[in-house]
């Protein structure tokens, strides 16, 4: 008869799992606190509100086409701006002011991605995404009776980044939208029935030698959600979660990118009728995973960016092909079945103050049905969590700073505080983990933010009832994100701008 286990090892053994349970929700390598520089961070806000636009000497340089055009050249490289530092004068007459406009643009862009994701999750065709048969579902344009469709629910959301591109041939330098939410790259053109205000002149078809019309039976007009015909040329119409939207001739198009490559026959949108909030570009560079995107099109087998703080007049890079720089993160890089668009990471858990956060997977997994998940937006500031997950994060967070002075909530943040008084403070360091033990430790400023000139700095996260969580650009600020499409990874190199 085996003999009964004494009290003694029953207690002993109760405290070993205690213990290793302690042991494994602690991350060695991760920094408990981080220094948050108050006075800087809010020096940039005084900069972003008295920032006159840009001069466009610079930028509006010319830009010489190659005599050889490459179809889908190995590499090339492109500056990318914030978006506030190129619009006219800001109309805002205070930071907080502005902080409120690119909340309600974020609030508008995260449920345009859910809105996506749902559509394709729950089984609508794009066949069933027609224009309605009613004299309200046609868009006339002056002198050209410009006809398109009008449907809601194919919304993507606007960006927040711009770069500047050369467009037809010789190029006409614009600056376009960056955005790995979309698919569709497309500018404004003349004639406009209506356009919305830009920094630059509207291009003007007629001026480039390599502008061609597609056929309604083409393959990039067929590869379309919604698309119409007139007189067998493709017109296309791409809504926005925000509201804006476009409508125009689908064409092909010369890309140019400095004076590093050019690249003919691009499908794009030749957009007549434009309104919304795209103020200062003159339309949008699709980056995302869809057929229709830029990087397909080109056949890039790896791209990656660097996104610099929205509140600074620098510029960093958008490069296509190998950047020459050594990820010191790698996560995976996943894909949804159902969607093409998004690119989804591998996100396993986070950690406050380099403990794990009691998350559970199911937090950030994706199921066979192609639902929940975690995507990198660029378009998207402030990073969504499902309610939980941002919850845990939220206590932690609140528990590591309980001696700092906390204030009221603003807009979606709920967790806030007055630090008018201090020039820095140690705040808990916050951290992603992905697969096989890697950790991306964030830099405080990425996570604690001003929202006014005065001292509020709020936690830049924010809950969602999706199941769709996603990592924005103000998390990706200052760290260059690579996309090995081939390889299927992700990287991340902190302070490789």
């Amino acid at each position: 008869m085996a003999e009964k286990a004494s009290p003694i090892f029953f207690f002993l053994s109760f405290v070993f799992l205690l213990f290793s349970s302690v042991i494994c929700r602690t991350h060695p390598n991760i920094p408990k606190t981080i220094m948050l520089d108050v006075s800087a961070s809010l020096q940039r806000t005084q900069d972003a509100i008295s920032l006159d636009a840009q001069t466009q000497q610079q930028e509006t340089q010319s830009l010489i086409p190659d005599t050889t055009t490459a179809s889908s050249p190995s590499s090339f490289t492109l500056q990318l701006h914030s978006r506030d530092s190129i619009k006219h004068p800001t109309t805002h007459k205070d930071y907080r002011s502005l902080t409120l406009a690119r909340l309600a643009r974020d609030s508008a862009r995260v449920k345009s991605l859910t809105t996506k994701l749902e559509i394709a999750v729950n089984g609508v065709d794009r066949n069933d995404l027609k224009p309605q048969d009613s004299s309200e579902s046609v868009i006339e344009s002056e002198g050209k009776g410009l006809a398109g469709p009008i449907v809601s629910g194919t919304s993507q959301g606007s960006g927040e980044y711009f770069s500047r591109v050369g467009i037809g041939r010789p190029p006409k330098p614009l600056y376009m939208v960056l955005d790995t939410g979309s698919d569709i790259t497309w500018v404004q053109c003349q004639p406009c029935t209506d356009c919305y205000q830009q920094a630059d002149p509207v291009f003007q078809p007629s001026s480039s030698s390599t502008f061609s019309s597609l056929s309604c039976e083409s393959q990039p007009c067929k590869s379309l959600d919604v698309s119409a015909c007139r007189n067998d040329t493709c017109l296309y119409q791409v809504s926005y979660g925000d509201g804006s939207y476009t409508v125009g001739d689908f064409v092909t198009e010369t890309l140019t990118f400095g004076d590093s490559a050019s690249v003919s026959n691009i499908a794009l949108g030749c957009g007549h009728d434009n309104e919304g909030l795209f103020v200062g570009a003159a339309g949008l560079l699709g980056l995302g995973g869809g057929s229709l995107s830029f990087p397909s099109q080109v056949s890039a087998s790896s791209f990656s960016y660097c996104l610099v703080d929205r509140d600074s007049t620098s510029t960093s890079t958008l490069q296509f092909g190998p950047d020459g720089t050594n990820s010191v993160v790698t996560a995976p890089l996943l894909r949804n079945q159902k969607l093409a668009t998004f690119y989804y990471v591998g996100l396993t858990g986070m950690s406050v103050g380099g403990e794990i956060l009691s998350i559970p997977p199911s937090s950030f997994g994706m199921d066979e049905s192609g639902d929940g998940g975690v995507i990198l937006d660029s378009g998207t500031a402030i990073t969504r969590l499902q309610s939980d997950a941002y919850n845990s994060l939220r206590d932690a967070f609140a528990k590591g700073t309980r001696d700092l002075p906390s204030t009221s909530g603003v807009a979606l943040f709920d967790t806030c505080y007055d630090l008018s008084s201090r020039s820095s403070v140690e705040v808990p360091t916050i951290a992603f983990h992905f697969a096989g033990g890697k950790s991306l430790p964030l830099p405080a400023k990425n996570y604690l933010i001003p929202v006014d000139s005065t001292g509020t700095f709020c936690l830049a996260f924010a809950p969602t009832s999706s199941s769709l969580s996603i990592i924005g650009n103000v998390q990706q600020q200052g760290t260059r994100v690579s996309f090995d499409l081939d390889k299927t990874v992700v990287g991340f190199a902190p302070n490789k701008c």
